[in-house]
């Protein structure tokens, strides 16, 4: 914080200085330091701030001033809530001040301020009472200020506060609008403008009452028509409503309609247009713009050549549109537009946006600098040879070069470098034949004044140089190296070099034959005494070594020697210090603090030499990476040299250090066989032999560092550690006492980040992994501790890596590979019991819970205990397929396997485990194997029915059903002879008969078809709804075998006076569709609505089914049902209503319970529409639609629960319509989350009420994503209050966090 204070005092004091540079310059650096998270400011440190930058928007050049505000941007954030009031206070009083440039500047603050303030939403009371305060002041400078100026600017950050937190002013709203109502009928123009900005900035959030109020006088005054002049202002004024909550005048068109339509007939064409645009307005608004952009970006849409123009010519008048997000559409229009029309129309919209682009509107010229980079994203690329690519290019470039060359705003030049920079790397080889024009139009621009235009006229060239012609090139390269060789001025020679750099990073191949000239030009640069200048120089070299390592190879040495001398290149400071520091023992535990201080001490803003260290150091980094060969002579010169600037005292260019050390150690990893080749170990220079000598000066160099305050620095020397633990494993074995101080350090300083933890932990994973336990033993009291907190650690990725540590850590204590005299009795019982713990979580990450897993088999194999396990369930039916395997590849041991099953299954003393395999494996062989043979088969699996374990009588039914498969002829007569006769064991016998319908051919099943269907039918009457529906089952698939045949005869059954046989009937065609195509499709979308118009049934349960076939239908072939939608819907959502001749009472006892007979029905009926939301949206009439979600809203619990999610996914897939819903939705979200439980209800009651909230409270956030929503008062005064509970707001903020971290993950369900 000292330091920090310092600094900064630093800066404020350069700040006062008389060379405007100066100002700027340290102002520059405020805002930079403004800027960092890490800042924070102390009392003292604040008020000077404030007030120095309150004083510089006074200062007489306009950058210190434009500086000055954009400074207080990052400000709010970093100062107390005292100071943020002190500031606008400030700007409002210099708001009213004569002096004109004072009053802009501090008009710009304002809106900076504004701009900065937490959102509405969060409700933070630092913007409501900033707003409060700045409202007030503005409300009276707008109405009684008699300076037109002062009025326009106050209109202006009226709209900005309006548009960014109207729902915070919902207090003010009323005197806002007192306020702007009478300035529509100024005698200013602009005042009149701008009061319509701010209205239609108000009315997104403003209550019903205040809209009502303004659309009620706008009305007043139209049919008083005092004034064409004001009548115009009126009909503008409605527009802009229009244009920002279309939403809201819906209800008030009847009234406005006929009066614009009398206004139509007045004769003034300027009020005439403004009753058009109006008109436009109602019908379009931003959602006209966004279909249209839907509709474009379609394969299948062709336009005439009259739509054509008309798309064309309003994309291009929308792009000059006063809403900034119908602006940013129409711009987006244009990308698929350039693919749909013809190539004269993409001609019009070019010349349109080149000359938009030489505009003296600032916005305009913006949208169609967009609107240019859009086009060129979408042409064809070059290599298809489009005429239509070469002509627009042809026209664009024309433009480009003359704005470029001539104009005089820079911002115009900016935007024409940007636009020609993404022709060139797109579309550079169309553009050959004005290659030479543009390298004319930009070399002169590398001497520009602005450094803004030099670097984008660098980026220009090089993009051209990769796809220009030799002559180009080498004319380039002649004119870079004539202008170095002048070397007029410092400033032009960095650019020349930056140029060359560049042009090097993007055609590398093409700088090589031009290397002799360059490099002893930039030798000879580097000795110049100016930072900057030998910063770009080592930038070049780094180029060039990446991009043109065969040509670099001769100037390897020179850059060398070069980097290796500025890599110390420190003029400023005594490292003397240090050195000596250096000599004493590795003691870990003193000296860091006075280490850092001494840093602090030497420090100087206005020093450049570190960007030239760091620059050579990540010189030396390409050349350690590109250059295998030379790895022996980096550890006799570059090793030793980077070791000993570990101790580099700027941040930064450390990090670049460690970096660079890390390239030479992965470039030594490949030649790790050493270890393992004798003749290569005998080689005295190989490079791991010098690494290894050189590993005590690395750990000398950096253990203290790992104790630093820094926690850059520390991560960077784990890091490094890591590498090197990993290149040479075992090399730190001696040095593990020097290291170990810091390891836990950074595992328990509290201010350690996360990365930094997980370094660590990564680090200790590698040293367990690498080193003999022996060397590890007399530190593992010391290690435990933090690494059992760190397997508590809340954050997943942090006990992830403890537990993998935690393993590593068991195999040292307890090493299995040799006996050890360690005893690890005192911690064992802590790393058991913390992953344990961990493994028993319910909430537990996949990754920690697999890691946990894994740690869990060294305890047991340390232990030497064994578990018994006990086989999953579904793992029989895997080993029961395995033993058909078997069986079918040995068909002889196969058949006293299965009188073997037999016996297991007979045998009383077997297990009911032992049975089902028995079953399964019975079932599996016979399907394939004729068991005929085996007499007492049929006798064994009926006494199993009677069996009081269900899972037995279920394998039992499955055999059954696979050994008939297996031998249709004797077991199916059987089988349905046994349905008939024996009705105890009917629901077992029908599973059977499925499973031989579902498993057997066609063919095979044909001659029983008639047999299986009478059977089938004689059983539509039972009672037991569990057994109608394997009969529905049974019947569906057994249809499926002759669908001509059986469909028309299932279809007759629809008219049998049986509701049993009806319900039978339609279950079962439930059964026929499946999301594969069959045979079947086709006969059933012929008669599909005689089967849905069982929905109109007397019947209850038919209708229940009914709708679970239509959801079925819906689900998995929506083509059956899309053409019937509009007879079916009526009949659906009559469903959803709730019938009072259903409910009942029912005395249980002394109590009285609620029966809704209707409930199911209705679920049915809510699972459909929600499944229509994917397959059917397009046939739906929506407003309809959300009439019965909002009766949804206030129904049962589980209704309840269905239609919040169907509310979640309505805001993202059509959230134009639930803002024209919004009020009557909420209303039953908010009854939802305020409720409460009675008293002394039960557990369950209390739960279900939980989960209700939380469910509705899902769907307030999935409204929050719909932008008009969060300026609704409405939605607003209900977050207000869900915050304002602690309870609510806690599960709100959570569910706020889940829905950002899955936007693209909206509920869904399967309710087919």
């Amino acid at each position: 914080m000292a330091s920090m204070s310092y600094h900064i005092s630093n800066l404020l004091e350069k700040m006062t200085s008389t060379d405007k540079d100066f100002r700027f310059m340290a102002t520059n650096d405020l805002m930079a330091e403004l800027q960092k998270d890490s800042i924070k400011l102390d009392e003292d440190s604040e008020n000077k701030v404030v007030t120095m930058l309150l004083k510089l928007l006074e200062d007489k050049n306009g950058e210190v001033q434009n500086l000055a505000v954009k400074c207080l941007g990052p400000l709010v954030g970093k100062v107390k809530e005292y100071q943020v009031e002190t500031i606008v206070d400030t700007l409002c009083t210099n708001m009213l001040s004569d002096k004109e440039q004072l009053r802009d500047s501090s008009s710009m603050g304002l809106k900076t301020v504004i701009a900065e303030l937490p959102p509405a939403s969060t409700g933070s009371a630092l913007t409501a009472n900033v707003c409060k305060k700045i409202t007030a002041q503005l409300t009276g400078a707008i109405s009684k200020q008699e300076d037109v100026s002062v009025q326009l600017e106050a209109l202006d950050i009226l709209s900005d506060m309006l548009s960014r937190l109207g729902s915070t002013l919902i207090s003010f709203h009323s005197p806002i609008l007192s306020c702007l109502l009478p300035q529509l009928t100024s005698p200013r123009l602009a005042v009149r403008k701008r009061a319509i900005i701010a209205l239609s900035h108000l009315v997104p959030s403003c209550s019903a009452a205040i809209f009502t109020e303004l659309m009620k006088h706008l009305l007043t005054e139209l049919s008083r028509n005092e004034s064409t002049s004001t009548t115009r202002t009126y009909i503008q004024c409605l527009a802009a409503i229009s244009r920002q909550a279309g939403h809201r005048v819906g209800e008030h068109l009847e009234k406005i309609i006929p009066v614009l339509v009398k206004f139509c007939n007045v004769e003034d064409d300027e009020l005439r247009e403004y009753c058009f645009q109006a008109f436009e307005s109602f019908v379009r608004r931003f959602m006209a713009t966004n279909d249209l952009m839907a509709e474009l970006q379609k394969d299948s849409i062709k336009l005439d050549e009259d739509s054509e123009n008309k798309v064309v010519t309003m994309l291009l008048k929308l792009l000059e549109d006063k809403n900034g997000e119908v602006q940013n559409l129409a711009v987006k229009c244009l990308g698929p537009l350039v693919g749909k029309v013809k190539e004269y129309q993409v001609e019009t919209i070019v010349d349109t946006l080149c000359t938009n682009m030489l505009s003296d509107k600032e916005q305009l010229r913006d949208s169609s600098s967009m609107g240019l980079k859009t086009v060129i994203a979408e042409l064809p690329p070059a290599s298809t040879g489009s005429a239509l690519t070469a002509n627009v290019c042809k026209k664009i470039t024309a433009q480009l070069t003359g704005a470029i060359s001539k104009q005089e705003d820079v911002s115009v030049q900016l935007e024409a470098l940007d636009i020609l920079s993404d022709m060139l790397s797109r579309l550079g080889s169309t553009l050959i034949s004005f290659h030479s024009p543009i390298l004319s139009c930009l070399l002169p621009q590398l001497t520009s004044p602005r450094l803004a235009v030099r670097k984008r006229a660098i980026i220009a060239l090089s993009h051209l140089v990769p796809s220009c012609s030799a002559a180009i090139f080498t004319e380039l390269m002649k004119h870079l190296l004539t202008e170095l060789s002048r070397n007029e001025s410092t400033s032009t020679t960095r650019t020349y070099i930056q140029c060359l750099a560049a042009i090097s990073r993007q055609a590398g191949h093409r700088v090589g034959e031009h290397l002799e000239k360059i490099i002893p030009v930039l030798v000879k640069f580097c000795n110049v005494e100016d930072d900057e200048l030998r910063e770009y120089c080592f930038q070049a070299f780094e180029s060039f070594v990446r991009r043109c390592p065969k040509e670099m190879s001769p100037h390897i040495p020179t850059v060398i020697g070069l980097c290796l001398k500025y890599i110390t290149y420190d003029p400023n400071y005594n490292y003397d210090n240090d050195e000596e520091d250096d000599d004493n023992a590795m003691d870990t535990e003193s000296g860091d603090e006075e280490d850092e201080e001494t840093g602090d001490e030497y420090s100087d803003d206005d020093d450049m030499s570190w960007k030239v260290r760091r620059s050579s150091v990540k010189c030396l980094e390409a050349v350690m990476s590109t250059r295998h060969d030379m790895l022996q002579d980096f550890y006799k010169t570059v090793s030793p040299a980077l070791i000993a600037r570990f101790k580099e005292r700027e941040e930064n260019v450390k990090a670049d250090i460690f970096l660079a050390y890390m390239a030479l150690l992965k470039q030594t990893r490949p030649m790790q066989g050493w270890l393992q080749s004798s003749d290569i170990m005998g080689k005295e220079d190989s490079s791991l032999t010098m690494l290894k000598g050189q590993v005590p000066n690395v750990v000398k160099a950096l253990h203290k560092q790992l104790k630093e305050k820094s926690i850059k620095s520390r991560q960077g020397c784990l890091c490094l550690l890591t590498e090197l633990a990993n290149v040479l494993p075992g090399a730190l074995a001696d040095h593990i006492p020097a290291l170990i101080p810091g390891i836990v350090y950074s595992l328990t300083d509290k201010s350690s980040s996360s990365n930094m933890k997980i370094d660590s932990l990564s680090f200790l994973t590698v040293i367990l992994c690498n080193h003999p336990p022996e060397t590890l033993h007399p530190h593992i009291k010391v290690i435990l501790p933090p690494v059992v907190a760190c397997i508590g650690d809340p954050f997943y990725k942090i006990t992830s890596e403890a537990l993998l540590v935690t393993q590593q850590l068991v195999k040292v204590i307890r090493p299995l590979e040799k006996p050890s005299s360690f005893d690890s009795k005192p911690y064992v019982k802590d790393l058991f019991s913390s992953t344990l713990k961990r493994l028993k979580a319910a909430d537990i990450d996949q990754e920690v819970k697999e890691r946990a897993i894994s740690c869990m088999g060294p305890f047991y194999g340390s232990q030497k205990s064994v578990g018994s396990t006990i086989m999953h369930r579904q793992s029989y039916y895997s080993v029961a397929k395995c033993v058909a395997a078997l069986s079918s590849t040995c068909p002889k041991e196969a058949i006293n396997m299965v009188i073997d099953f037999i016996q297991d299954v007979k045998n009383t003393k077997s297990s009911d485990s032992v049975r089902i395999l028995a079953f399964l494996c019975l079932a599996e062989v016979g399907r394939t194997m004729n068991l005929c043979g085996q007499k007492e088969l049929k006798k064994v699996i009926l006494e199993a029915f009677s069996s009081p374990n269900e899972e037995v009588k279920s394998a039992a039914s499955y055999a059954l059903g696979n050994i008939c498969v297996g031998n249709l002829n004797e077991y199916l007569p059987f089988m349905l002879n046994e349905i008939g006769s024996q009705p105890k064991r009917q629901y077992l016998l029908l599973h059977s008969l499925k499973e031989v319908i579902s498993s057997s051919s066609a063919e095979a099943l044909k001659p029983y078809v008639e047999d299986i269907w009478t059977l089938l039918f004689k059983h539509c009457e039972c009672s037991e709804e569990g057994t109608r529906n394997v009969v529905a089952e049974c019947l569906g698939k057994l249809t499926l075998v002759n669908p001509a045949q059986l469909l028309p005869r299932l279809k007759k059954q629809l008219t049998s006076g049986s509701p049993y046989t009806r319900s039978t009937v339609v279950t079962a065609i439930k059964f026929t569709i499946t999301d594969q195509l069959l045979p079947i499709d086709a006969l059933l979308k012929g008669c599909i609505g005689d089967f849905l118009k069982t929905l109109q049934d007397p019947d209850l349960n038919v209708r229940r089914v009914a709708l679970v076939m239509f959801n079925s239908a819906a689900h998995n072939k929506p083509s059956l049902i899309r053409d019937h939608l509009d007879s079916v819907l009526p009949h659906l959502y009559n469903e959803t209503k709730i019938r009072k001749d259903l409910i009942r009472e029912v005395e249980m006892g002394p109590f009285r319970h609620t029966v809704d007979d209707g409930l199911d029905v209705r679920k049915a009926a809510f699972e459909c529409m929600y499944t229509l939301l994917d397959s059917c949206l397009d046939r739906l009439d929506i407003f309809e639609y959300l009439n019965h979600v909002e009766d949804g809203l206030k129904d049962h619990y589980d209704i309840r629960m269905l239609t919040f999610i169907m509310l979640a996914r309505l805001s993202a897939m059509c959230p134009n319509a639930v803002m024209q819903r919004l009020d009557r939705l909420v209303e039953p979200l908010r009854a939802t989350c305020t409720t409460k439980v009675k008293a002394g209800s039960v557990k369950q009651e209390f739960e279900k009420q939980d989960e209700l909230k939380r469910s509705a409270m899902r769907a307030v956030a999935a409204l929050l994503t719909i932008a008009e929503a969060q300026k609704s008062s409405v939605m607003s005064d209900f977050t207000s209050q869900i915050r304002a509970n602690s309870e609510m707001a806690s599960i709100f903020e959570s569910i706020q966090k889940d829905t950002i971290s899955s936007t693209a993950d909206t509920e869904t369900m399967d309710t087919s």
